[in-house]
This record gives structure tokens, C-alpha cells and sequence, in this order.
């Protein structure tokens, strides 16, 4: 059994290889430990045969660690988006048509987001048999609930409704 793929040119030691995509889009600057909530709030669980690249801890320029999603054949939605900025604020969307960049943004932060969070609260109005739409206001460092002002600061991606 070779092992030659552990050895690199010393041009190498610091470039991320990871296969171009023809179709769909790349979300960048994740940080570090983040891409697998990333993948949670897209509903990518492997089961659906969709194509995906991730890198976890890679080095990066900006930060220290760095997560990068690459999603062959989908386009995210500003939904998507707006929930993707609560976990990775710093993170850059990139779509690509026939290998090429086509958009290249920075994610931005709503002031508000809706239907896309449940509230921990068990006694928010938002979790009963009540038909009322969650909606939390994004504050610096979390989220708090419109109804009940819970506030959440960590694990938000286990709130996400799927």
C-alpha cells in the first residue's frame, strides 16, 4: 500500500485542494468547526445524492482556521443566506456557472429572521399548537425571540426548523 499522497512538494504544504465545481455555489470563510452546522441548515445530509465538498480547520489568511462548503448544482436562497450569516458571519458566498465565478458577496447579518428558528423556550407561544411564526431579531452576538426575548447565544444551528 503507497502512502505517497501524505507526502507533498514543499510548494504545496499550504494550498487547499479541493475539486472545482461546475455548477453551484462555494461558502467561504466558515469558521472553523462550522461546516457541518452549514450543511444542517441547507438539509444536506448525503441522502439525496447531492455533490459536496467540505474542508474543516483548513488554514486561512483571515482567520486562523477556516471551513469551506462546496455544493455542486444548487444555488442558495437569500432565506438560506440569511440563516447561513447567524453561524458564519463572515463567510463569502460564491456562485459558480461553467467553472467560472459568476457572484462573489459577503454574507450580511437580517435584523430579523422568521420561520427559520424555534424557540427553546417550551413556553413561547411560538412552540405550541398555536399557528404563529417564529421570529427572532439578530442582536451582535445572538438572537432573541420576538414574543418571549429569550435570548440565544450558543448552538443556534439547533434551532433551525428543517
Amino acid at each position: 500500500m503507497s502512502d505517497d499522497h501524505d507526502h507533498h512538494d514543499g510548494n504545496d504544504d499550504h494550498e487547499l485542494r479541493v475539486s472545482k465545481i461546475r455548477d453551484g455555489t462555494v461558502i467561504d470563510h466558515v469558521r472553523g468547526g462550522q461546516a457541518l452546522n452549514v450543511l444542517a441548515i441547507l438539509g444536506i445530509d448525503g441522502t439525496n445524492g447531492e455533490e459536496v465538498s467540505v474542508g474543516m480547520n483548513v488554514p486561512s489568511n483571515r482567520f486562523a482556521r477556516k471551513d469551506i462548503v462546496k455544493v455542486e448544482g444548487r444555488e442558495l436562497s437569500q432565506d438560506e443566506v440569511d440563516v447561513l450569516s447567524l453561524i458564519a458571519p463572515d463567510a463569502t458566498i460564491n456562485i459558480v456557472r461553467d467553472y467560472d465565478v459568476v457572484e462573489k458577496h459577503r454574507v450580511e447579518r437580517p435584523d430579523v429572521v422568521e420561520g427559520v428558528l424555534s424557540c427553546p423556550n417550551a413556553g413561547c407561544i411560538t412552540t405550541g399548537d398555536e399557528p404563529v411564526t417564529s421570529r427572532f431579531t439578530v442582536l451582535e452576538d445572538g438572537v432573541r425571540c420576538s414574543y418571549c426575548e429569550t435570548i440565544v447565544r450558543e448552538e443556534i444551528a439547533s434551532l433551525i426548523e428543517t
